[in-house]
């Protein structure tokens, strides 16, 4: 099966990584570099979900002008 991932923006997917690796730290998961398939599930949506949260505050941000 393919990958179906893609980055509108050129150079999205470094950055992507580095905050991945940022909220990853903060919540207490150690990533290492390149596959992590040894994540449990809620380990993975923890940080995924961080990501997302955090992501939504900072549009927030914009919009508002903040």
């Amino acid at each position: 099966m393919a990958r179906t991932n893609s980055y509108e923006v050129p150079g999205a997917k470094e950055a992507m990584n580095k905050f991945k690796q940022e909220v990853a730290s903060e919540v207490g998961v150690n990533l290492k570099q390149g596959y992590n398939g040894d994540l449990t599930s809620k380990q993975a949506g923890t940080i995924g979900g961080n990501m997302v949260k955090k992501m939504i505050h900072q549009a927030e941000s914009q919009m508002s002008g903040k």
